[in-house]
């Protein structure tokens, strides 16, 4: 390996153990840095690479949306991370659930294996200068290695607060209470995926009056303001914004009915299967600051999880991230220097699938850079193309983390435009076909040069 250019990659979680598989694939070669398990953070729970923290979901499968669109152009591109979620598939409906463990062990042995890769299981605290660096150290970098990125992008760095769902053992919820069912009857396997907690009027009022009064852990940092990503808020936060915020986020009852009643319940709580084993479900969209004690008391008001035990609590956990569009061009790389790529949700995009989409770029790019030729990002008609758009070109002094959606691809050509203005699934299926269109006009023109 010693005659191959090098890449420094910070960061073995999803955008980190991607970029550095698609730059050793295409010859670089790789050191990646993880200081776990040396050095732990405040909610990974392993040493393992590519480890999911906050849920097991890679969010929909369900054809011509957003995510989905995103998922099969990394497939297209041949992308590890998708590659192992769709071997260690659980059931969760529309969604693509993995078991979490299973994945996560699965990437380390690819990344292990990989004879261009070494990994080194250390903190990094200054940007190596004898070679490409990609810095994907992830929302939870650490402190030390969070000041030399400020030092290096002479910037200041920005906080916003996350939160993790809890989970719960499979053997202790009360089954007479609870039905199985995805909503309208969608499911990837043909089956019920979710396990559902019917709620009436009475008992959701109830669980609604609990939360509110319930004591909340204080911030871990208590000058930071206590910014949250909207898609990702507490269910204490959002039901301080009225009494019906839960019956309309986390606990819809839409497309769900109870088969011992016949009818749609107040509100639902739905339990996604959390392994292969099914010995353990997480509560969905339930991530929460409340204290341990106190989520115990207030989640065990839900019907069939009053006895529930816990394998997990919920907890709040400092993401950090870099302000990417004052600081980054279209190619992820550093203004300041251009063999600095950043990638993952230390530059600003939120979520698994976006994490492992900027990794899979970075990686590219960086085997680019190393072969003398300009990054070229994707199209933006793309959704990986438009997700490095939003990186490099938001409004800097606005900037927010950004999942993938519609919004951030551009608009339709007119007249097509107007001729579906009122016709939201043929857009949609129009937006797709030109995203596949374009991709593959790109990797005709870059892939095979």
């Amino acid at each position: 390996m010693g005659d191959l250019a090098l890449l420094h990659v910070i960061g073995g979680g999803l955008a980190g153990s991607e970029a550095a598989f698609q730059a050793a694939r295409a010859g670089l070669r790789v050191i990646l840095y993880e200081m776990r398990p040396q050095r732990r953070t405040p909610a990974h729970q392993t040493g393992l690479l590519a480890e999911l923290v906050c849920s097991n979901s890679l969010k929909s499968e369900e054809p011509h949306t957003a995510p989905w669109l995103l998922k099969q152009e990394l497939r297209r591109l041949g992308s590890l991370l998708l590659e192992a979620a769709d071997g260690c598939r659980v059931p969760g409906g529309q969604a693509l659930a993995v078991d979490r463990q299973a994945f996560a062990a699965r990437v380390t042995e690819a990344l292990s294996t990989c004879r261009n890769i070494e990994i080194r299981r250390q903190e990094v605290t200054r940007i190596p200068e004898d070679g490409l660096v990609i810095i994907a150290s992830g929302p939870l970098t650490s402190e030390a290695l969070a000041a030399e990125i400020a030092r290096l992008t002479g910037a200041e760095r920005l906080f916003f607060y996350d939160a993790i769902s809890p989970i719960v053992s499979a053997d202790s919820l009360d089954y007479q209470k609870i039905f199985r069912a995805s909503r309208y009857g969608k499911s990837l396997e043909g089956g019920a995926d979710y396990l559902n907690c019917p709620l009436d009027r009475r008992q959701y009022e109830r669980f609604v009056d609990a939360l509110l009064a319930a004591e909340t852990v204080a911030p871990h940092i208590p000058e930071d303001d206590a910014r949250y990503f909207e898609a990702c808020l507490p269910i204490e936060e959002l039901a301080r914004r009225g009494r019906d915020a839960l019956r309309f986020g986390p606990m819809k009852p839409t497309g769900l009915v109870d088969p011992r009643t016949g009818r749609r319940p107040w509100a639902v709580v739905q339990l996604r299967q959390e392994n292969l084993r099914a010995d353990s479900y997480n509560l969905v969209g339930f991530q929460n600051h409340l204290r341990f004690s106190e989520q115990a008391r207030v989640l065990r008001l839900i019907p069939g999880l009053e006895r529930a035990e816990f394998l997990r609590f919920g907890r709040i956990h400092r993401n950090t991230y870099i302000n990417a569009p004052a600081l980054l061009e279209a190619g992820l790389q550093l203004k300041r220097n251009p063999a600095i790529l950043f990638a993952g949700q230390i530059a600003g995009v939120e979520g698994y699938l976006e994490a492992i989409a900027t990794g899979l770029i970075a990686g590219r790019h960086a085997a680019a850079l190393a072969r003398g030729r300009p990054p070229a990002p994707p199209p933006p008609e793309t959704a990986l193309g438009s997700l490095c758009r939003y990186v490099a070109g938001a409004d800097p002094a606005h900037y927010q983390p950004a999942n993938i959606t519609f919004d951030l691809l551009p608009p339709l050509e007119e007249p097509l435009r107007r001729t579906l203005a009122r016709d939201r699934p043929a857009r949609r299926r129009e937006l797709c076909r030109r995203a596949r269109e374009a991709l593959e006009r790109w990797i005709a023109q870059h892939e095979r040069a």
